[in-house]
């Protein structure tokens, strides 16, 4: 082997051991970045699961404000009192709307944690995403509990409307 070819070799394996370093280096830089990521994610389905949570918490919430509504209006409506049984028909109306943005909340929140999940494919992210979809489901029946109770409140008034009007 003569003098050029060992040089030509060590020449070589120099730069092998240079890119093999540069490798290393950008290898621990994705390391890091991907758990910065990965922590980012996490931090993001636990905050999304809360906000279903508070979402679906907010609709039951509303749901039972345009029931005490709706049984204001029915108790206005057998007083003859016209305007406190429309204020109560009223206010269960826009307890059914909180209602149903609290739903629509708690579906958004709950899209993200599923985005999340379906990123991170980890067990508490998923578990996370089950309970967002819960928390939607829950939202969801309040505020078409919320719903039925404006209109049952509206009811009241149409009678109450009705019969003065005999």
């Amino acid at each position: 082997m003569s003098i050029e070819n060992e040089k030509l070799i060590f020449e070589k394996l120099n730069h092998l051991d240079n890119e093999l370093r540069a490798l290393r280096h950008d290898f621990g830089f994705v390391s890091q970045k991907y758990s910065e990521v990965l922590s980012s994610l996490n931090a993001l389905t636990e905050l999304s699961t809360e906000a279903a949570e508070r979402a679906a918490a907010s609709a039951s919430k509303a749901s039972i404000a345009a029931k005490k509504s709706a049984e204001t209006a029915r108790i206005a409506a057998n007083e003859s009192m016209i305007l406190a049984a429309e204020e109560a028909a009223e206010a269960a109306a826009e307890a059914a709307e909180a209602a149903i943005e609290a739903a629509a909340a708690a579906s958004a929140a709950s899209a993200a944690t599923a985005l999340a999940a379906a990123h991170q494919a980890h067990e508490a992210s998923l578990k996370a995403s089950t309970n967002s979809a819960e928390a939607t489901r829950q939202a969801t029946e309040s505020a078409a509990i919320a719903v039925r109770m404006s209109n049952q409140a509206a009811s009241y008034v149409k009678q109450v409307r009705d019969k003065s009007k005999k």
